[in-house]
């Protein structure tokens, strides 16, 4: 059965950071004619470019890219954001029959959407949220994350430790309602037909590319980007310069830490996420497809979508 004849398909591409999945997905998506969906936490931001190694110029150029520059750095989205922006975009590229390639190191939002996740709709209560916020600001985001992690192991397991606004959120719902905030989020019936496709690479390997992308990003100017950001008046306690490498340039520029000292955090903090992102996307998951990405991993991709007829849904009764 060819790809076009299934239902609502996908190719999602999915993997750790710097492991080469934009590479993949802009010869895939070409070779296919498809287009690229963004699951990528950190592209959606405008004026955000270096430090989230968004594709190039060239790449952007040579396939159609949705979900990436579509709101400004004091805009956050949330995961339901995402899941109604990536639902509308995958509709459209599905009604042009063309063939959608989701790509992205972010696991909640890649599992969110092909899985349906039903996303707490409890209203938010600006009191209790100041508060929050407050008591966040004085702890840290990560001995905040801390408190979180008490009353709700699931869900700080989820949530990254550095990502205030989410922590926030997730205590905010278990206040109001009184039950955990994991056990509110349920999947849902998926609409998709996926083929799940990994790229991993040996971890010393995988630092290594790490280690030069980093050094390659401020020989690019990421420094001058992020005063770029917060001269245009985007304050670095927004969630979005948060980010690995925004927050570290922002306490550069602030005089808290050296140059070399946010290079050494900006490395190390990127290596602990990778190990996050392992917990999402396991080498022992049958659902995912693993390449070697230095093994002609564009050919065995081809070969994966061409097969189609093979591709299987799995069927999920909790949320990862």
């Amino acid at each position: 059965m060819p790809w076009h004849n299934l239902p609502l398909p996908v190719v999602a591409i999915v993997g750790p950071t710097a492991v080469g999945k934009t590479a993949l997905a802009v010869e895939l998506a070409e070779h296919f004619g498809g287009e690229i969906v963004s699951a990528d936490s950190r592209q959606f931001y405008r004026g955000m470019d270096i430090g989230t190694a968004k594709p190039t110029a060239d790449e952007l150029a040579r396939v159609t890219h949705h979900l990436i520059d579509v709101a400004d750095p004091d805009e956050p989205w949330s995961l339901a954001a995402f899941k109604r922006e990536a639902e509308a975009a995958l509709a459209d590229i599905h009604s042009r029959s063309r063939l959608p390639f989701l790509v992205g190191g972010t696991g909640q939002y890649i599992y969110g959407l092909l899985d349906d996740w039903q996303i707490p709709n409890q209203e938010p209560d600006p009191r209790l949220r100041t508060i929050l916020e407050a008591w966040g600001c004085s702890l840290g985001p990560v001995g905040f994350h801390h408190k979180l992690a008490l009353v709700d192991p699931a869900a700080a397991a989820v949530i990254q430790p550095e990502n205030l606004r989410r922590t926030v959120r997730a205590l905010e719902v278990i206040l109001l309602t009184g039950q955990k905030f994991s056990e509110q989020r349920r999947v849902g019936v998926s609409r998709y037909s996926v083929l799940k496709i990994g790229l991993i690479r040996p971890r010393p390997e995988l630092y290594a590319r790490v280690d030069a992308r980093i050094e390659a990003m401020l020989e690019d100017g990421l420094v001058e980007e992020v005063r770029q950001l917060r001269q245009r008046g985007f304050s670095a306690d927004l969630p979005t310069l948060s980010a690995i490498g925004y927050r570290e340039i922002c306490a550069h520029l602030d005089g808290k830490m050296s140059l070399d000292e946010a290079v050494v955090r900006m490395k190390r903090l990127t290596r602990d996420y990778i190990r996050r992102q392992a917990n999402w996307f396991k080498q022992n998951d049958p659902s995912i497809h693993w390449l070697p990405a230095d093994d002609q991993p564009v050919m065995k991709a081809i070969k994966l979508i061409e097969t189609a007829s093979n591709w299987v849904v799995p069927q999920q009764n909790m949320v990862k």
